[in-house]
Formats: structure tokens, sequence, C-alpha cells
């Protein structure tokens, strides 16, 4: 039980922060108004976000499911997910925080931290164990967390000035969108998961919106892609590889 106890206290303590950072803005701005200082590319209209609300729902659930089928897995495997569950709670409060206080080398080395523990969190599970309240929150949160990392690399490379080695900025967005597509059919190819590649294709959506008409390149890169992952959600069949 003080496993449940300490895991719901983690992720009410995230929601809260999380709320509060959207309707009173921590140091007076806004997580948006932080990211359109820079002329990033690679980052969706702000309506994405909406998706950490029905990540927070999940999660939610997925806690109820951990205590319900917790005679199913051994004591080492209950304790593993619980700390790194706690972990990646606390850290998002962190990453919170320092993002709208500008802290942006901090914030990359949380979000990597993040990652780390929410793959080791994911790999948890059998590689094809994709029940809905089992791994599907853990696999939303995954991409959620590499598609963050990836934007917080573009806006930290931007914000240190960094030349992009004479490539432009529009060129430097589809490279990351590739990058990100690759990344989504390895896990659709090898693990059959679906959840972790609609996370991508929301993001590209929300990308391609953002960009519209002014940026047509990476609009069009972003639609195109979100058809090639919609695609591999249907054609790509999984690995029997063991």
């Amino acid at each position: 039980m003080s496993r449940i106890i300490m895991m719901v206290l983690s992720l009410i303590g995230t929601i809260t922060v999380y709320v509060t950072s959207i309707f009173i803005p921590f140091n007076d701005v806004t997580a948006a108004e932080i990211m359109n200082r820079l002329p990033i590319l690679f980052t969706p209209a702000s309506y994405v976000l909406v998706i950490w609300v029905f990540i927070y729902i999940l999660l939610g659930g997925w806690i109820y499911n951990f205590w319900r089928t917790r005679d199913n897995y051994s004591h080492s495997v209950l304790n593993k997910r619980t700390v790194l569950f706690i972990f990646i709670s606390l850290l998002n409060i962190v990453m919170i925080y320092s993002w709208h206080y500008e802290f942006f080398n901090l914030e990359f080395a949380v979000m990597l931290t993040i990652l780390l523990l929410t793959a080791t969190l994911y790999f948890t599970y059998p590689k094809r164990k994709n029940h809905f309240w089992d791994r599907v929150p853990i696999s939303l949160l995954f991409g959620c967390s590499v598609i963050s990392l990836i934007e917080l690399t573009n806006y930290l490379l931007t914000f240190h000035e960094w030349s992009g080695w004479g490539l432009s900025n529009s060129l430097w967005a589809v490279i990351y969108l590739t990058i990100s597509t690759a990344i989504a059919l390895h896990f659709m190819y090898h693990y059959r998961d679906i959840a972790f590649n609609l996370v991508f294709i929301w993001v590209f959506i929300g990308i391609a919106v953002k960009n519209g008409f002014d940026e047509l390149f990476v609009s069009t890169a972003a639609l195109f892609l979100t058809f090639v992952i919609g695609a591999g959600l249907y054609l790509l069949k999984p690995s029997h590889k063991k």
C-alpha cells in the first residue's frame, strides 16, 4: 500500500505544478511564450499540450491497475516500477520550474534523465505487452519524452546560436521530423506499439498547423511523415525475431 500512496502523491504533485504553471505562470511567463521567443520550427501548436491531460488521466488508471495486478509481478519488478515512476514524476516538477525560470541547460539534463528513466520503465514490460492499462500510458509518456527531448535540443542549440552547419531552420526541422519518424517506426515494427506512434502523429499534425503556409516546406514534410507513420500502423508487420 505504501507504494501506491507514494505513486499517487507524486502524480498529484506533478499535476498540481503543471496546472498551476498554466493558470498562474511561474516567473510571470507561460511555457509557450518562452518557446515562441526563438524561431523554432520543430514545435507544435499550443493545443497539442492537451495530450498531457489525457496522459495524466491514464497514469492515474495505470497506478490503479498497478495496485490491482500487483500479485502478478515479483517484488523486484514492483519496486523498480515504483521507484522509476516516482522519480519521473518528481523530475517532471523540476523540469517545469527550470523551463519557466529559463535554466535551459538544467532543463536539458533533467529532460534527458526523464527520457532514460521512462525508457527503463517502458522496457520492464514484455516486448509486445501493450494492454491498455498496462504499458499504454507509459508508451504515451515515453513518446512525449522523446519528442520533448528533440524539441528541447532544437531550442537549446538555437538559444546558444549554433550555426547549424549552414543549413536553414526549415531543413533542420525536416531532419528532426525524419529522425522522429524513424524512431516511431522502429517501435511500431519491433514492439507493435501503436500508442507510441500516435503521439508522433498528434505532434506532427500540430507542427503542420503551427507552421501553416508560412513554412510550407516544414508543414508539408510534417503531414507527409504523418501519413508515413499512419501507413506504418497498417502495413508494418511486427518482427518475429526473439
